[in-house]
């Protein structure tokens, strides 16, 4: 977990695509991806847009999120090697649980399950 400051320091723009090319690649839509990213963050389309073009890094996407879900901590698995529930860095933790849910989006989960209804 040494990297964290870089993970931290890159731009959620240049991650974005990437997510919706993991998700399209599984016949899953940008759409899907971005109810994922509202879900977590409580942002919105216009905020979200906001921050691609203003290439905002990962510590402010969370940190100025308006509301993390809480249901997130309900997020569980191994993601990259890491038990998501186990990171011990919030920011990291955050960072994680968001690409769990683009993971389980890309291996075919249900909408209602990736965004833990009951």
């Amino acid at each position: 977990m040494k990297n964290n400051e870089r993970v931290f320091a890159m731009s959620f723009a240049s991650v974005y695509p990437l997510y919706i090319q993991k998700a399209e690649k599984k016949e899953r839509t940008k759409v899907e991806v971005d109810e994922i990213i509202f879900w977590l963050t409580g942002y919105d389309e216009v905020a979200l847009q906001r921050i691609l073009d203003q290439k905002t890094d990962f510590r402010n996407f969370f940190g100025e999120a308006p509301q993390l879900n809480p249901n997130a901590s309900l997020i569980k698995g191994v993601i990259c090697g890491y038990r998501v529930e186990e990171i011990e860095d919030p920011l990291m933790q955050q960072i994680r649980y968001l690409d769990k849910l683009i993971d389980e989006l890309a291996k075919g989960k249900a909408m209602e399950k990736i965004l833990r209804k009951n």
